[in-house]
């Protein structure tokens, strides 16, 4: 038996092309979202082609608060192991798994439920870490639990694998992050998604992390950038919920929204989304898989934070910010004086998507047949 439990949004678009692979075999698994992201998850399902009906834990509104999320967790909980426990039964005699991604709080949530209902914990994109236990807050302290409890560790690379070897999980190396995967699947339905895009040169802004948006100083710091940045050239900036509430609560969002050279966009669902990020000159991102995908797309890369978890783009079109200004004056610099690097895109093959799902559908649903997941 398998069942995923996905929280965010982050987590559905690397997890759907898993989800796809495992309904191409037909294996029967159980989709379950906590309810940590409720916006647009229902339309990204619909735009990957997800065909499996979620179970919600939680049906409430979207978590964008750090107290809100505390009693959210414990209610989950509850629902999980009392009110809902059917959506974690076992069936007696089968091995059983329960499939976690990434670093959330969804994530530690599933690891703990998986543990408690005696499932195999089986831990995607396992392995990241930034060497720092309170950078980024809480993700990295999630991280490291989640790796303690989880049974089998699918590891996008061999340092991410490498990372692993001090646990107890059985590690499989997918070679890259499934991140790939998606990106690929939506590059081909470019052509068929019409997105608002300025016109000329513009760069686009992503934020979202508790560390950057929670905190007055840093997230007025990170406003003020942006203006000298949209001096030089246009901004689109992609507000997500929580960062929306907190630029209103800490008075920067009027500055924002009046500032000529910033324009504010929406949250929007993955392939417009990507088909923004792809045409920008360069892009400022506190996200991981931000950083993943761009590295792999060749678009530079400014990411706000102090430390990653991950390794892609380092050294190259990625840029880590260290919070000092002297080091993104240099990044916007280089990118509007030079022309654009070109980086050759290699796919992973066989797909990390396909690795994953052929190793579940073997360990957990062994009746099922396999050859579908060569398909295309």
């Amino acid at each position: 038996m398998i069942v995923v439990l996905i929280g965010t949004r982050a987590q559905l678009i690397k997890m759907a092309p898993v989800l796809l692979a495992l309904e191409r075999t037909q294996a029967p698994y159980r989709l379950v979202l906590s309810g940590q992201h409720r916006v647009t998850m229902a339309d990204l399902l619909r735009e990957f082609g997800v065909v499996t009906v979620p179970a919600m834990l939680y049906e409430g509104d979207e978590i964008s608060g750090i107290k809100q999320m505390v009693g959210w967790l414990l209610r989950l909980f509850y629902r999980a192991l009392v009110s809902r426990r059917a959506l974690f039964t076992r069936p007696s005699g089968e091995r059983a798994c329960l499939v976690v991604h990434g670093d959330t709080v969804s994530t530690l949530l599933g690891a703990v439920i998986g543990h408690c209902r005696g499932y195999d914990v089986v831990h995607v994109e396992a392995g990241l870490t930034s060497g720092r236990w309170s950078e980024p807050f809480p993700e990295e302290l999630t991280r490291r639990l989640v790796f303690r409890l989880a049974d089998v560790a699918y590891c996008p690379g061999a340092w991410a694998a490498g990372n692993m070897r001090r646990f107890r999980a059985r590690i499989v190396d997918t070679g890259a992050n499934t991140i790939i995967d998606a990106v690929q699947a939506a590059l081909a339905r470019f052509d068929t998604i019409a997105v608002e895009i300025p016109t000329g040169a513009y760069a686009v802004v992503s934020l979202h992390r508790f560390e950057n948006i929670f905190d007055a100083a840093r997230f007025g710091f990170i406003v003020t950038t942006l203006e000298r940045m949209a001096a030089r050239i246009p901004l689109a900036f992609v507000l997500h919920p929580a960062t929306h509430k907190q630029a209103a609560k800490h008075g920067l969002l009027v500055r924002l929204e009046q500032h000529a050279g910033i324009t504010l966009y929406p949250r929007m669902t993955y392939v417009p989304f990507l088909k923004l990020l792809n045409s920008a000159r360069f892009v400022v991102s506190d996200g991981g898989s931000n950083q993943e995908e761009l590295a792999w797309l060749g678009v530079p890369t400014l990411l706000m934070r102090a430390a990653t978890e991950r390794q892609e783009g380092l050294g190259g079109c990625v840029v880590l910010a260290h919070y000092d200004s002297a080091v993104i004056e240099r990044f916007v610099d280089r990118v509007l004086t030079q022309p654009p690097i070109l980086v050759a895109r290699v796919a992973p093959s066989p797909s990390p998507a396909q690795m994953i799902a052929q190793s579940l559908v073997r360990d957990y649903a062994p009746r099922q047949a396999t050859s579908a997941l060569n398909g295309p």
